[in-house]
């Protein structure tokens, strides 16, 4: 259940992140609306996640995924583009999440 959380946690705060890009700092009250609920649900499911799981691998997992799904929405939904450098340190980032979640004691599973 505790990933379950986290991955709602998670979809959450990137369709807050795109609401918050749409609402054209905070011009725009449906987008602005959208991204106040997102973010409180996040970090609702967030909260649930975090009686089950440490902190640390929470954010870690968090941030990872969270920041390779926010790149995705920014490419095809914003069409915005990404350069090599940063699709190398997003790489990199995902691969210190699963380094963490297949080879750490730290993580519960």
């Amino acid at each position: 259940m505790k990933f379950i959380y986290l991955l709602l946690a998670i979809v959450l705060e990137v369709f807050g992140s795109s609401m918050l890009v749409k609402s054209e700092g905070f011009t725009k009250i449906k987008p602005t609306l959208l991204m106040i609920l997102a973010f409180v649900f996040a970090f609702f499911f967030l909260s649930k996640a975090l009686k089950y799981m440490p902190l640390s691998i929470a954010y870690a997992i968090w941030s990872g995924i969270g920041l390779i799904l926010t790149g995705l929405v920014s490419v095809f939904i914003f069409k915005q583009r990404i350069d090599l450098p940063a699709i190398i340190g997003m790489g990199l980032i995902l691969i210190g999440v699963l380094v963490i979640n297949l080879f750490s004691k730290t993580v519960s599973h």
